[in-house]
């Protein structure tokens, strides 16, 4: 990975920059503004940006969630579910100019250490966009025995859609 890109803790300054990236790489997957700020303000250390060059390339938001219920898309959380088990990987974006420059890896590892962290033996996240072979490159799988209304909520993020989950 180039020293030129890195992560770094997200600020509230930085919703701007994440909705500007949102509208480019997520076209048809809109997320209200508060969404990304109301998870910002649940869990602060789950969100980071993705930075080259100076400028913001890229962003991340992470939150604990239950294994195999992710909350829908453009949806508020209202609070952390006390249930918690994993730590799911709500979005991650990255401009074109920004991919290959090993920023993904670089994000499992920040996954992994948080999850142990916070105590959370799994990590989990929606494959979209035709990504699942590149999860499923670094060690997420598919969650056998999924709940029935997991089906329902993939769909309407996408027909590819694929809810995986990995072992920390």
């Amino acid at each position: 990975m180039s020293h030129s890109h890195t992560w770094r803790a997200m600020q509230a300054g930085d919703l701007d920059a994440v909705m500007a990236i949102a509208a480019q790489v997520h076209e048809g997957f809109f997320e209200r503004r508060e969404v990304f700020a109301e998870r910002l303000a649940l869990y602060p250390r789950g969100c980071m940006i993705a930075q080259g060059e100076g400028i913001v390339c890229g962003y991340a938001f992470m939150h604990p969630a239950k294994i195999g219920y992710p909350p829908a898309l453009d949806s508020l959380l209202t609070q952390l579910d006390a249930a918690a088990d994993c730590l799911y990987l709500h979005d991650v974006a990255l401009l074109p100019a920004a991919r290959g420059a090993g920023l993904g890896r670089a994000l499992i590892l920040l996954l992994a250490e948080l999850a142990l962290r916070d105590a959370y033996r799994f990590a989990a996240l929606v494959a979209v966009h035709g990504s699942a072979p590149y999860w499923l490159s670094c060690g997420f799988e598919a969650l056998e025995n999924a709940p029935p209304p997991l089906a329902e909520k993939l769909a309407s993020y996408d027909a590819q859609a694929l809810y995986l989950i990995k072992r920390m």
